[in-house]
């Protein structure tokens, strides 16, 4: 069954109204009629299967039937904050970081990011990544959409980073070294409820410049097994281990 988001907390009635795009999308694209019956997800996450019992020229308007008892998200919020990258590689990241559980993506202009960030142009870019992370829930079957920021400075992500309960930087100098064990550890520290930031650089990996703030932030240097990763393949190897550790293991 299809799975739509709708922008608002669940109010304790059973009955609920759809318009805008979900609207569209039930009416028109999937063409589905009275009786017919969906995946509804509220904003705090309580989700059910839902069935039409009306559809005007302007709305649906549909009850839920059956809620869902499964909680679909990764035990632990993880943020990935990746060093801007070129082309289309963060809208990558954020699909498939989506359907592997991310709770949030934060970009970050790296020394060595090639892309040059245009302001002018954050609201439209915005907006794309935001709708690949929501498409990427409904066929992930998420119960969360993950959100996207606009790009930061590392002094901002610096500073954005002191609430988290656990900060992890993927240096690509550590990994040629041989370095295996800090990430295993990290892992085996991480319990229900709590945040966890992993940053990943741009292309030309991160500078030893950045490194080293990033140390004197609080953050753990891990290498990612002994192969060099693309700046797209780092985050989602990491988030794969998290879900290992945290669903399948436990």
């Amino acid at each position: 069954m299809q799975r739509y988001f709708i922008d608002k907390n669940y109010d304790g009635e059973n009955q609920f109204h759809l318009k805008g795009d979900a609207y569209h999308h039930i009416s028109h694209v999937m063409r589905m009629k009275v009786n017919d019956e969906f995946f509804i997800v509220f904003s705090e996450g309580k989700s059910g299967v839902a069935k039409i019992v009306d559809i005007t020229n302007e709305e649906i308007i549909a009850n839920v039937v059956k809620w869902e008892d499964e909680n679909k998200e990764m035990p632990v919020k993880v943020t990935i904050a990746s060093g801007l990258p070129k082309g289309d590689k963060l809208e990558l990241i954020i699909q498939k970081g989506t359907e592997l559980g991310a709770f949030q993506f934060v970009p970050f202009i790296a020394d060595r990011s090639i892309v040059k960030w245009e302001p002018k142009k954050e609201k439209k870019k915005l907006e794309r990544w935001q709708k690949i992370a929501l498409e990427a829930a409904e066929q992930a079957h998420r119960q969360y959409i993950p959100k996207v920021t606009a790009p930061l400075s590392l002094k901002k992500l610096l500073e954005y980073s002191q609430p988290f309960d656990h900060k992890l930087v993927a240096f690509e100098e550590s990994a040629k070294l041989g370095e295996t064990s800090n990430f295993v550890k990290k892992l085996n520290e991480f319990n229900a409820g709590e945040t966890v930031l992993i940053v990943i650089g741009p292309e030309g990996g991160l500078t030893n410049d950045e490194v080293k703030q990033m140390e004197e932030s609080g953050f753990c240097i891990c290498g990612l097994g002994p192969r060099i990763l693309r700046t797209e393949t780092a985050p989602l190897y990491a988030l794969s281990a998290i879900s290992y550790q945290l669903e399948l293991m436990r």
